[in-house]
């Protein structure tokens, strides 16, 4: 298999080629549904009034809005009738708080040793962001560090082109777990100091940004190995996912433009991956560096890693646990022979999961005709945020999901790769992510935060306490966008606000 490159506009159908989308059964576009595509996908030019179909930013599968804790936990709008218990069984299993073995309920044990929370639902509140633990909080639910140490040229997979290899930390594994069950000591706590930033803004105003540093106390294994590197990571929020999921890879990459051969000071790049799942590369699509290229990998690598949980994908008993940790290794677990394929959660309820997982709903646009939000809509676009926020995609037309199927959606990342400066760099590279480098946010529901999570906490770990702060934090390819940010009018910051609200 050749190795797999994305340098430039101009290459992105030669990558096309090789990382094909065969995680979806996918029916091909006609030369008319092309045409159609590329027409109802081009940047907004006029900014008087809401466009076509704006107000529904999944396309069919949008619900109404809600005003409550469940706006994110709604199915897709248009999802069958015989699906919706589908649904909902996955979604018990998202919520379900698993035990320890050996355990009298053989459904629901294999808890940990190591673990992050009991349940997906523990990290992902109300299927919405996670949060940056408070000063009295013992632990950080929600929240955690990746760790990784630099790896050899023998551990990137030959297959991928600029793969930046690295290794679990010799002690601790992929993450710092800081749960453990009795008798097992925890990995650590993590502990978070802040800096204040003062920016002057245009007109006199001045905000406050705060600079976080990481650090790991309480240390159960000896200490870190000296090269360690963390990345501390919030739970994303859950919608829309399978609609991303069904983006083809080409409509993807005919974004990728490494070399910046437009000029435009933007370089978006693919994240391409090892698929467990596959055994072959793939496009990264979901994780803040576009680190999994599946709803399902995800969702194995986290029943994994946070839960320590064994499954079809990642079937280690012992989760993250290294052979330093011998405990952990070889505490006791739920892969009972002939139950459940051995496995602590089987392919299943990994299935059920993926699926409630690929089908929580985005909620629908409000206030589209708001004259601050167009005003809002029409800075965006002239500060140059659309250059990474790809506002629209028109996903693959499927033969077995009808609720992704050939949608217009809004969902405002192009799920590739940008260097966004030193400001925001944790230095752990992620397959062919540097350590500046992070996938585009998808900005669909961002306005509902507050209300579903109950907190304005954004980008990667928390440290912007509301969208103004996380528009000030851009830097690198973004940075010509944030100072135009920073110069604007105050009325036009307070209009982009508005219409970041309004999605």
């Amino acid at each position: 298999m050749p190795a797999l490159l994305c340098a430039g506009v101009g290459q992105a159908a030669d990558v096309t080629a090789s990382l094909a989308d065969i995680h979806l059964n996918v029916v091909p576009r006609t030369d008319a549904e092309a045409a159609r595509i590329a027409k109802v996908t081009k940047p907004a030019s006029q900014f008087s009034t809401p466009e076509r179909f704006e107000d529904k930013p999944a396309g069919a599968a949008t619900v109404r809005a809600r005003d409550s804790t469940d706006a994110f936990s709604q199915f897709s709008e248009n999802l069958r009738f015989e699906d919706e218990l589908t649904f909902k069984v996955g979604n018990g299993l998202f919520k379900k708080l698993w035990v320890s073995s050996p355990s009298s309920t053989l459904a629901s044990d294999g808890l940990g040793p190591l673990y992050n929370a009991r349940s997906c639902q523990r990290c992902h509140l109300k299927d919405g962001r996670g949060h940056v633990p408070d000063a009295q909080a013992e632990n950080a639910i929600s929240m955690f560090l990746r760790i990784s140490v630099p790896g050899t040229a023998e551990d990137a997979p030959a297959e991928i082109a600029d793969y930046i290899a690295t290794r679990p930390d010799p002690s601790y594994g992929g993450q710092i777990q800081d749960f453990a069950l009795p008798g097992i000591p925890a990995e650590g706590q993590m502990q978070i100091a802040y800096t204040e930033i003062e920016v002057a803004l245009s007109e006199g105003e001045v905000a406050t940004l705060r600079k976080p540093s990481y650090s790991v106390s309480d240390l159960g294994y000896g200490p870190l190995a000296p090269d360690a590197m963390l990345s501390p990571r919030v739970a994303p929020q859950m919608i829309g996912l399978g609609l991303l999921e069904a983006i083809p890879a080409k409509d993807i990459l005919a974004h990728v433009d490494e070399a910046d051969a437009d000029g435009d000071g933007i370089s978006g790049r693919a994240n391409v991956v090892w698929s467990e799942e596959f055994d072959q590369p793939m496009l990264g699509r979901f994780g803040l560096k576009a680190g999994m290229p599946t709803i399902r990998e995800q969702s194995a690598a986290a029943f994994s890693g946070d839960i320590g949980i064994s499954n079809p994908i990642f079937p280690a008993h012992s989760g993250d646990c290294q052979f330093a940790e011998a405990d952990c290794m070889n505490a006791p677990h739920g892969g009972e022979p002939d139950v459940r394929e051995g496995l602590e959660i089987d392919t299943v309820g990994l299935d059920l999961v993926t699926f409630y997982s690929r089908n929580l709903a985005v909620p629908a646009r409000r206030d589209t005709d708001d004259p601050a939000v167009l005003r809002g809509k029409e800075v965006f676009y002239d500060s140059g945020c659309a250059a990474c926020h790809t506002p629209k995609f028109v996903t693959a037309r499927l033969e077995d999901r009808p609720e992704q199927s050939f949608q217009l959606i809004w969902p405002y990342s192009d799920l590739l790769l940008h260097d966004m400066g030193e400001g925001l760099a944790d230095h752990r590279p992620e397959a062919r992510a540097t350590g500046t480098e992070w996938r585009t946010a998808p900005l669909w529901g961002i306005g509902l935060t507050q209300v579903v999570s109950g907190h304005s906490e954004f980008l990667h770990d928390g440290r912007a306490r509301n969208l103004l702060e996380a528009v000030l934090w851009h830097g690198g390819e973004a940075e010509a966008a944030r100072d135009r940010v920073v110069d604007m009018p105050a009325s036009d910051r307070d209009d982009l606000i508005r219409f970041l609200e309004s999605l």
